[in-house]
């Protein structure tokens, strides 16, 4: 019987460009029945043959693929190869890829250590709140940590009142004021200034935004804000808004005729 003939040079078999690139057989295939990776030529007896060139793009797709990318969106993502440019073009797209990917996986990991450091400095093992801590991680929440320190009635009040993003805007209001609270404290500005009253009301209008007009919810809120042992300065800080803000919120009150533990 006549041998089949010599695959031609500079050409491999499936089965040779499978073996110097790490994958299956099998997966060359069905790239090809996809579309997305096929033979540049066949043999006399019918064996796909593959080139170098051929071998480059290969690397393209599994490298893309082992970043997360489906086989749709890679094929959207590769380019000619014609000339050095394109060659160059293709692997500038290729690294920027993996340079997401690097970001991606950074930020998983700071948040999978973060989450690791709350889990740990709780007393106890509470899902609810973990899953808490990961959706503010998600969010970019740098106050992520606080969560730690509500109780369960506060917990279960903030994932009923707030989506994401009215926690986030909501977050960002409270962050502003309190910027606004320590500028007016260091620029000496007395409890009853108009600047001064004018802060106290955008707080108790803030106040009211968050417990949504429940004012059984004023003790766990001023009990939180007594802690002065919370981590990372934040404590401290509030503890001097809070010094500043108390006797102008007590004016504020005043002029107001309102009674926050009782009616307007």
């Amino acid at each position: 019987m006549k041998r089949e003939r010599a695959i031609p040079e500079n050409y491999m078999t499936v089965g040779e460009l499978a073996r110097k690139m790490g994958t299956t057989v099998r997966t060359l295939q069905y790239y090809d029945r996809e579309g997305i990776f096929s033979p540049s030529a066949e043999s006399s007896g019918g064996r796909r043959l593959y080139t170098y060139r051929d071998m480059i793009r290969l690397h393209q797709i599994l490298s893309l693929k082992s970043l997360g990318f489906s086989l749709k969106d890679i094929k959207n993502k590769l380019v000619s190869l014609e000339t050095p440019e394109d060659v160059a073009d293709a692997l500038t797209h290729q690294a920027d890829a993996v340079k997401e990917k690097i970001q991606s996986l950074t930020e998983s990991l700071k948040a999978i250590e973060a989450l690791k450091s709350e889990v740990l400095s709780m007393q106890s093992v509470d899902f609810k709140k973990y899953a808490d801590i990961i959706i503010n991680l998600q969010m970019g929440n740098e106050y992520y940590w606080l969560i730690k320190h509500f109780d369960n009635k506060m917990l279960d009040h903030i994932r009923t009142r707030f989506d994401i993003e009215g926690g986030m805007a909501f977050m960002n209001r409270f962050q502003q004021l309190n910027d606004e609270a320590m500028e007016l404290k260091e620029n000496g500005v007395p409890p009853q200034a108009p600047k001064a009253q004018i802060l106290a009301e955008k707080f108790w209008n803030l106040v009211l935004d968050f417990t949504d007009g429940d004012m059984s919810m004023l003790p766990s809120l001023m009990e939180f804000a007594g802690q002065g042992d919370i981590e990372k300065g934040w404590g401290q800080r509030q503890a001097e808004i809070s010094t500043y803000l108390e006797p102008a919120l007590s004016i504020y009150f005043s002029r107001s005729g309102i009674d926050p533990f009782g009616e307007e």
